[in-house]
Order: C-alpha cells, then structure tokens, then sequence
C-alpha cells in the first residue's frame, strides 16, 4: 500500500497562559492512498482543527504534515496556496457555495482560480454522477440543500485532489439525503481511487469507512481497521 499522508506529533494550542487550550495533544498517523477514513470524537475534541491542517486551511503549532511525500508546512504561502487548490479537497457542512455562481461555475471555481483550463470531460463526468444535470445553470438559492452538498463534492472532486476531506458533509441533511452523499463520496473513492477522510458525528457513516481514527481531548485514543 502506497502512503499518501503522514502527520508526525502533531500539536496545535490555542490562547496563552492560563487560557491556553491544547486542540491537539501530539498526534500521529498515517493514511493510504484510497483508503477511507472517518474521524469520531465528541464536539470541542479538535476533529475540526485536525482536518484543517491537513487541508492547509490552519498550521500548526508544532509537528509535521506530509502529503504525497513532501512537508505541507516547510511551504511559503504561495506555495501552500497552491497545494490547498490541487492537492485537497474540502468539503463542509454549510456548502459554501457562491451565491451569485450558478453550479457550473462553482464547480470549476478551483481550476479558474488556479489558472488552469476546465476539463470539460471531467467536468461532464462530475455533473452526471452527482445527477446536476440540467441544473448546471441554477445558481444555489434555487437547489435543495442535498443538491447544494452535490455542487459543492464537485467543487471539491474537480480538481482531481490526492486528498478529499469533509467535515460533518451530512450535518444538514436528512438521512435519505445523507446517504446519497455517503455513496457518492464512497463512489469516488472507488471510482477515482480518491483518499478520503470523513468527520462524522453519525455511526452510520462511521461504520462504512474502511477505518475509524476516535479523537478524545486532542488526542487518537482508538485506531481500528474495518475492512481491508
């Protein structure tokens, strides 16, 4: 199995003195290429904070990330710039769409602003597994909140990442909803060999990954394969 991520006693405090909160207490782990991982743990346990530094998004305070072999944070920021567009992709709760984009647009976002020509065969393939057709031209006040989740996976497939992080993606939906995007994120993980990793509050979602990292207090207290 080839490695796609490595992160080495990773810390991460916040605040100072007496206020300070460690988010995360010397972390390490590593992740697969194409393997799909959930991270579970309660609310305030730095699930959130974790997945933000391995996106790029937040550094640490200390310890290390490698991605595809080479160190996230002995980047400059331009260079950290460019991994967050070509090496992640995020995906949140609240879909952070562009309001005055239609779901084209939003979905070719990343390419656009990384300078690059939107391969439209990708592009097509996306629109038809995430079953947008026809609503390429909506802009997202006129989509379901599913449908809104679906452009913003695409957004976040679009650039063929090596890493595709989502935190809590099912968070506003029903479960019917929530299910449907578990299988499209479970499908490019399949399809395109995309490594996943998954922040959930819900088991369901949990126990479908082929591993469960459980975060307590900044810190991985269970690491268990469910599948190989």
């Amino acid at each position: 199995m080839m490695e796609i991520l490595r992160v080495e006693n990773l810390c991460k405090t916040y605040g100072k003195g007496e206020n300070q909160v460690k988010a995360l207490d010397n972390v390490s782990f590593s992740v697969n290429k194409g393997e799909f991982v959930a991270i579970i743990g309660p609310s305030g346990s730095g699930k959130s904070t974790l997945l933000h530094i391995l996106g790029g998004v937040d550094k640490p305070t200390s310890g290390k990330v490698y991605m595809d072999g080479s160190d996230v944070y002995a980047q400059n920021d331009e260079q950290l710039a460019i991994f967050r567009r070509r090496q992640v992709g995020l995906i949140y709760q609240f879909y952070n769409l562009i309001p005055v984009l239609n779901v084209t647009e939003n979905i070719t976002l990343p390419v656009l602003m990384d300078g690059q020509k939107v391969n439209a065969d990708r592009l097509q393939e996306l629109i038809t597994t995430l079953k947008l057709n026809g609503r390429e031209n909506h802009l997202p006040n006129q989509l379901s909140g599913g449908q809104q989740q679906r452009v913003s996976i695409g957004r976040a497939l679009m650039n063929a990442p090596a890493v595709v992080l989502a935190d809590e993606p099912t968070g506003n939906l029903d479960s019917k909803n929530s299910q449907e995007i578990v299988d499209l994120l479970k499908l490019s993980n399949q399809k395109y060999h995309q490594t996943l990793i998954v922040i959930t509050h819900d088991e369901n979602i949990a126990l479908q990954a082929d591993r469960i990292l459980a975060i307590e207090d900044g810190k991985i207290i269970r690491d268990e394969v469910l599948r190989r």
